[in-house]
């Protein structure tokens, strides 16, 4: 970026005034999306006001409109809801109260608004932005402002950004509250699965979403339910008697549970609502069996953000102001929102009227038994939260499509030495919530027993292998390979499904595990930063898991508004370090009285957590105190997190489904013989897309020395982390979300 680029975008927003509002239905990391609107618009040069009470604190004014300050967002990243509130308001609706929202602004000389709320805060806002020019003539004609403050305020802009934790806004793959919701579910329903296992119960969970069932379809993927019922999908007409049927099934198999998601908007195909009483009143009616009801309701909306919604909201937010100050009479009014991994800007108006196409997730479908195909699953390097819900979803697809599933424990090392069994499909049934892995795994490469392995490909007669795990289980697949020079029984078609809680995986974004480990870490931050709140001028030093990869610390620090994050691909200084014991010096003088610094664990090996915590000691003396913390191998634990449920589920549905092709082409003359590039993918989630790609041209993008992708795509968020901790940097505006026009998606291609 050049001077003059960087110079633009600390001097953006001289002269500007943004408002921001929060509309609708309360959803949690909207905070996360407020502070970060307020603190880039500071850095910009721009004025930021609050509006309190959503569009009712626009008409009504005085008092609701007040002028944001650095300080005034602190402490707002952990806390759930909207601090400057909500509500529904009747008064926008009618012009009249446009009317008086219009003279607010215009008074103020606000020419630029962020709405953060679901598709009807959204839709007003386009609106009033639409009417503004009769607006204001109106207001002259009334003599209410003068010719002057019309020139000035001649046109507004404005940007959504979608919070709404029904996740029913079409355009965007994730809205702001969606996980957070998911991660209260979830809890709940991992409550509930272990009384029921007690007792052998059925339990009907209703969830929200008024007419749309992504909340109940994400859910009954994370909790391998047994039936779920969404108003975009109505079951077929004679679907009670194929409920009871399926529910009997899987106790004769030995379940001592049941449990079925309700949708709050579930219809059956005439348009007759589906209750969970309806339900609960047919199993016992037919089944006989012990059921309850628990409807969720607004514990959903409750409880603090997820790690996601804080850094999806502190990335709308920084994406939201770009916007606004880049917008000229001609940009539509838009809304920011992700794509995969991708922030994206689309014209507001095509996201309402496009709604979304839910596709049914693991359709029960029975394929020709014409070619019963033999895949062995496993798990290869550390453990990851997760990784057991991508060897249920890769077992329960291989079965549905009439393979027989191999599981192979612990790793190269379980291959070698023949510690394979088939799967059914009980075998895998509860995984999805277990955190660790299951199968046991190891971080042996297959190199040096390639004759063991290639024995027991033959006698198992394995013809594909699905290797899920960490950076080993990529250059395990890069040493099959190679080795497959020399060993035929090698040449069968593998993938690598990412899944370590370092995410230094090269060719995908995201790994299996790191969400969780990451919501380990904001936890605790979030903990430590509370215990600071009653002592006064302490600075917290806490080290992170990762390897050599830097992306723990940073999206931590992103989550948990932290000060500094030490990490290995941004090389650091004594002098940084000076610079930031400085910065907290200068902190600790405004009303914000702690600090938060994450080191990543081998960042520098000669910067230890030990010296940097003596040298923050040291010159903090008088001025504040220092603690340290090792997180350690708590980030690997845990029940895995909404996200990472989802994910791993998905990922393995595609590896299997990928798999099943691949075989199919490689068969020759009665065997399997795969030995092209493409036979050995690495399965990762790129900007906006799961893609394959074969690992030996994943060669070239690592560096093997230090176990981390060569080029990182969250490096560009650092900048992010900087400027809302109030350092005068440079923000890097050259990878911009252009404005884009919605395609309807093909339910092949959906992302995470």
């Amino acid at each position: 970026m050049t001077h003059e680029e960087h110079h633009a975008a600390k001097t953006l927003g001289i002269g500007k005034a943004i408002a921001v509002l929060t509309s609708g239905g309360d959803a949690q990391g909207m905070n996360a999306a407020v502070r970060a609107v307020v603190r880039v618009g500071i850095f910009t040069g721009a004025r930021v006001f609050f509006v309190h009470e959503g569009y009712q604190g626009l008409v009504d004014g005085g008092d609701h409109i007040r002028e944001a300050t650095w300080e005034s967002v602190s402490m707002m990243l952990q806390l759930g809801g909207t601090v400057i509130g909500s509500a529904r308001c009747k008064d926008f609706r009618d012009r009249e109260g446009r009317l008086r929202a219009a003279y607010n602004l215009v008074k103020r000389g606000i020419t630029n608004l962020c709405v953060i709320g679901g598709d009807g805060s959204l839709t007003g806002a386009d609106t009033f932005r639409s009417e503004w020019s009769d607006l204001l003539s109106d207001l002259q004609k009334a003599g209410k402002i003068t010719a002057e403050e019309v020139t000035k305020s001649s046109y507004l802009n404005i940007v959504g950004l979608v919070g709404s934790i029904d996740n029913d806004f079409c355009g965007t793959d994730m809205t702001i509250g969606t996980d957070s919701a998911l991660h209260r579910i979830i809890e709940i329903v991992d409550a509930i699965t272990t009384t029921a296992q007690s007792h052998q119960r059925t339990f009907v969970l209703e969830v929200m979403g008024r007419h749309c069932g992504y909340l109940a379809l994400v859910t009954s993927l994370s909790c391998g339910a047994d039936w779920v019922f969404i108003p975009e999908c109505p079951p077929d007409d004679d679907w009670e008697e194929h409920l009871c049927r399926r529910l009997s099934e899987t106790r004769i198999r030995g379940s001592r549970l049941n449990i079925i998601i309700v949708a709050e908007g579930a219809i059956d195909k005439n348009g007759k609502p589906i209750t969970s009483e309806d339900i609960k009143n047919l199993v016992v009616k037919r089944l006989g069996y012990d059921t309850r009801v628990t409807v969720l309701g607004h514990v959903q909306r409750g409880g603090t953000p997820s790690a996601f919604d804080r850094i999806l909201g502190s990335r709308m937010g920084v994406e939201a102001v770009m916007a606004l100050l880049e917008g000229t009479p001609d940009t539509p009014a838009c809304v920011v929102s992700l794509s995969g991994n991708q922030a994206v800007r689309l014209p507001l108006m095509e996201c309402v009227q496009v709604t979304k196409d839910v596709t049914k997730a693991m359709e029960e479908k029975k394929f020709d038994e014409a070619m019963k195909l033999r895949v062995a699953v496993m798990n290869v390097g550390a453990p990851a939260a997760g990784m057991n819900a991508a060897v249920r979803s890769t077992v329960r697809i291989g079965l549905i499509q009439g393979n027989r599933v191999l599981v192979v424990h612990d790793g190269f090392e379980g291959l070698a030495k023949g510690q394979i069994e088939e799967a059914g499909w009980s075998y895998v049934g509860g995984w999805t919530g277990q955190g660790g892995s299951k199968l046991g795994t190891k971080r042996t490469l297959p190199k040096k027993s390639f004759d063991q392995i290639s024995a027991n490909i033959t006698k198992f007669n394995i013809q594909g292998l699905i290797i899920i795990g960490g950076f080993e289980a990529y250059t395990g697949g890069l040493e099959l390979m190679e080795g497959r020079k020399q060993f035929d029984e090698l040449c069968i078609p593998f993938v690598v499904i990412p899944a370590t809680v370092s995410n230094n995986v090269p060719g995908s974004d995201f790994s299996i595990g790191a969400d969780t480990a990451l919501n380990t870490i904001c936890t605790t931050c979030d903990r430590i930063k509370q215990s600071a709140a009653g002592t006064k001028r302490r600075v917290f030093i806490i080290e992170t898991m990762g390897g050599y990869c830097g992306y723990l610390a940073t999206m931590a620090g992103l989550a948990a508004g932290a000060d500094a994050a030490y990490i290995f691909e941004e090389p650091f200084t004594i002098r940084d370090l000076q610079a930031n014991v400085e910065h907290l010096v200068q902190k600790m003088k405004t009303t914000v009285k702690r600090g938060l610094v994450l080191r990543n664990e081998k960042c520098n090996e000669n910067y230890t957590t030990d010296f940097i915590f003596n040298l923050y000691s040291e010159e903090g003396k008088g001025i504040f105190d220092s603690r340290k913390n090792v997180l350690g191998h708590m980030q690997q634990g845990g029940s895995p997190t909404p996200f990472d449920r989802n994910f791993a589920t998905k990922m393995g549905a595609k590896a299997m489904n990928w798999m099943s092709g691949k075989i199919k082409e490689s068969y020759r003359n009665g065997r399997i013989f795969a030995n092209s590039p493409d036979s050995g993918c690495v399965l990762g989630m790129r900007k906006r897309a799961l893609v394959f790609q074969p690992v030996t041209e994943l060669k070239d993008q690592t560096d093997f020395e230090h176990r981390i992708p060569k080029e990182q795509w969250w490096l560009k968020l650092r900048p992010i982390l900087k400027i809302l901790a109030k350092y005068e940097i440079d923000l890097d505006t050259s990878e911009h979300a252009h404005l884009e026009h919605i395609t309807r998606k093909r339910s092949g291609d959906a992302a995470v």
